[in-house]
């Protein structure tokens, strides 16, 4: 904790990021209060902890698509990369893979047709139409809970 304490300091310090710092039990970055929640506890702190402020620092405030949160992830960990260098904290690559396949597991999740359980595409934010038999479903966000899959459409056939 001690070294996580002085890594906050610091990113107050600067001048370039404005930024509040709060603890939780989740990370998190909120664009609308300027806000990076962390949680102490967790193995790996520092290395999440830059990760948020990476979010902060490009501006991320949403996502419409699956791939567009996909590269934000991705962007943020290069960010934190640099900041890690800047800050002397070694972030292990295996740790940023390990993060960014919880987002890809997630994604491909939510594309399964919940009626023939192929791959769908999206069509809209949580909207998505299944390729094989043209089932049409939604989703709930869950990230932090279960997800849910509705149907919108009977299939045709």
């Amino acid at each position: 904790m001690a070294k996580t304490s002085w890594l906050i300091e610091q990113l107050k310090a600067s001048k370039d990021n404005p930024l509040n710092f709060t603890k939780g039990t989740t990370f998190g970055w909120d664009y609308s209060t300027h806000t990076v929640t962390y949680d102490p506890s967790r193995r790996k702190c520092d290395a999440y902890l830059l990760h948020e402020v990476g979010h902060a620092i490009l501006g991320h405030q949403g996502y419409q698509t699956d791939t567009q949160l996909l590269e934000m992830e991705r962007a943020a960990w290069d960010k934190a990369r640099e900041l890690a260098d800047m800050y002397q904290i070694i972030i292990d690559d295996s740790d940023i893979e390990e993060s960014l396949d919880t987002y890809r597991d997630w994604l491909h999740s939510r594309s399964l047709c919940p009626h023939c359980n192929s791959t769908g595409l999206q069509a809209a934010s949580n909207h998505y139409r299944c390729a094989a038999c043209q089932h049409e479903w939604r989703v709930n966000e869950a990230r932090t809970c279960a997800l849910r899959r509705y149907s919108t459409k009977k299939r045709s056939r």
